[in-house]
């Protein structure tokens, strides 16, 4: 089989299995916080103690977890095709199990930068970002110049800096594949959309997804089997 550029798109389910809970579901991190004080822009200015206790609970999670099977199998497309991986997700799951070329669309967690960067007055430009991996980040942490470290995150309320790159992705794609995701969550939910009309779309989530065109396929299961099934079908291509 010729190699192929692949992009895949993935949501909170490819990593549920890995013992992250998903954000929307029944049971998941919004069941337990409210994403206005501890994921918007308004709940960082409001109380940003509060915004990186819940980080630094995420990263602790984050520690004991473990690539899974799906995140494996992703990674292993390399090895034959051009992948991309367009992930909503802020744990780094996809490069613990081998992937190289990510777009992280709403941060990465094991990030900080000064709260005065990242933003349009600096062409959102990650000279500031550090690694924290797992570790904790308090208020008072600051840079060399006394601002305050955040979150590495894309907050409610702020825009999504990287979305021009995955929908350059996506255009130049051969095939789209999306993984744990309900495309419920904008603008990430429109990114397939860019593709080519007669590029195909596999779609792995155990629940009915608001995608009814003819080129897409649903493989209605978890991410672990779901991608095994895809790995069948992407050999008959």
């Amino acid at each position: 089989m010729a190699r192929k550029k692949i992009v895949v798109l993935t949501g909170a389910g490819v990593s549920a299995e890995s013992g992250l809970s998903t954000y929307r579901d029944s049971g998941g991190t919004w069941d337990n916080y409210d994403p206005m004080v501890v994921a918007s822009i308004q709940g960082w200015n409001a109380d940003p103690a509060a915004v990186l206790e819940f980080y630094n609970g995420l990263r602790t999670r984050m520690a004991a977890c473990r690539p899974n099977s799906a995140h494996l199998d992703i990674a292993a497309l390399e090895k034959d095709h051009d992948v991309t991986v367009v992930t909503q997700n802020v744990d780094d799951l996809h490069e613990r199990a081998g992937s190289t070329h990510l777009i992280h669309l709403h941060g990465e967690a094991t990030k900080v930068r000064p709260e005065d960067t990242f933003n349009d007055r600096d062409s959102y430009s990650e000279r500031a970002v550090v690694d924290v991996g797992y570790g904790p980040v308090r208020l008072g942490d600051k840079d060399a110049r006394g601002v305050q470290l955040r979150p590495h995150i894309v907050f409610f309320g702020e825009a999504v800096p990287r979305m021009e790159d995955a929908i350059r992705s996506v255009e130049a794609a051969d095939i789209v594949l999306i993984v744990g995701t309900s495309l419920q969550v904008y603008p990430a939910a429109s990114l397939y959309h860019y593709a080519g009309y007669d590029i195909p779309v596999f779609i792995i989530d155990p629940k009915d997804v608001p995608a009814r065109e003819k080129r897409v396929t649903h493989i209605q299961d978890v991410a672990t089997r779901g991608m095994k099934t895809f790995l069948e079908k992407l050999r008959a291509l």
